[in-house]
């Protein structure tokens, strides 16, 4: 192999490799936003479910045993 092809072959696979890099960090950006809904969804079922668990929860006296 000659060394222009050589430098072609490698243009050529780092304009590939960075098309790639390009295409990963757009995929890593859309699945950032999905976990930062997911993550917005879980907070505010663990607010309700701590709510709800408040409300149904019975007040209980705190009270001595009977042993004291």
């Amino acid at each position: 192999m000659m060394p222009a092809d050589r430098l072609t072959t490698l243009e050529i696979r780092a304009a590939e490799q960075e098309k790639t890099i390009e295409e990963l960090s757009g995929q890593i950006a859309e699945q950032w936003t999905v976990i930062e809904r997911v993550q917005r969804k879980l907070d505010a079922l663990t607010d309700r479910f701590l709510a709800l668990e408040e409300q149904s929860a019975p007040d209980v006296p705190v009270t001595k045993p009977p042993h004291w």
